[in-house]
């Protein structure tokens, strides 16, 4: 399943259409799934001298750079302190 490893953000279904004919055509429900931006990223954490794998969001990044990789990791528990 796609949810992120930092904020454990998946997707979401939405959808809200002003032409309800054109938007019901091929989907009868007019429901749209919409996904988060993630990304597959090496990255390498100093404080225990690894590299490790993971799916990201674009947000979770961002708090991984405010408050530094160690940190965050340890906070999302894919790492032990």
């Amino acid at each position: 399943m796609k949810i992120c490893a930092i904020t454990k953000k998946g997707s979401i279904v939405g959808g809200g259409y002003s032409n309800r004919t054109r938007a019901t055509k091929f989907n009868p429900t007019g429901r749209v799934r919409k996904n988060i931006n993630l990304q597959k990223k090496r990255i390498f954490v100093p404080e225990i001298n690894k590299f490790l794998n993971i799916e990201i969001s674009t947000k979770g990044m961002r708090t991984m750079k405010k408050n530094g990789a160690y940190a965050t990791l340890i906070k999302a528990g894919l790492i032990k302190a």
